[in-house]
């Protein structure tokens, strides 16, 4: 090999390395620009129950229907919403549980996160309780049921009569 193709060799290697750097650094600053990127959409609302508007009217001129789904990725959990469905009027709280199940012989680690329809949806649901961004640990074969307390907020406009939460578990890294 030529001191010129070496050099070339030797060029694209650093430059390499450099690229891969900078793609691992990305990946680490992920996680806080997710989180306040939800922090800012209002995806992660989590509300304390104290600070909820005590003057919050219910509509009982009007239901809404909400959906609830729940998915897996990346591990072997089964995790479902212990009702499909629920009817409330806005204004008025709810809580629905969901259950996670580890299937597998192993430890795993995952955390949910969460998705609304319509895409609106996060302005108007004020959440109490929500398992959501926080990490989740489960034994091999253990089960847990997870509340979710929640109240979608009269203002949301009248046209909108279902509604769908969505949480999806994805695994973690061990240590993270």
């Amino acid at each position: 090999m030529t001191q010129s193709a070496t050099n070339i060799n030797v060029t694209m290697l650093k430059k390499l390395l450099i690229f891969s750097a900078i793609m691992f650094g990305f990946g680490y600053a992920l996680v806080p620009m997710y989180e306040k990127f939800c922090e800012v959409t209002g995806i992660n609302n989590l509300l304390q129950p104290d600070v909820v508007d005590k003057n919050i009217k219910v509509d009982m001129s009007r239901s809404i229907a909400i959906e609830l789904d729940a998915n897996v990725r990346g591990m072997p959990w089964q995790f479902k919403p212990l009702q499909s469905n629920v009817k409330i009027h806005p204004g008025e709280s709810i809580e629905v549980m969901y259950e996670i199940r580890n299937i597998s012989d192993q430890e795993f680690s995952g955390q949910a996160i969460p998705s609304y329809s319509p895409r609106f949806l996060e302005k108007y649901l004020k959440k109490f309780e929500c398992f959501c961004f926080t990490k989740q640990v489960l034994k091999p074969g253990e089960v847990r049921q997870m509340p979710v307390k929640f109240v979608i907020d009269p203002q949301i406009p009248v046209d909108v009569n279902t509604v769908t939460i969505s949480y999806t578990f994805f695994a973690l890294q061990p240590g993270k």
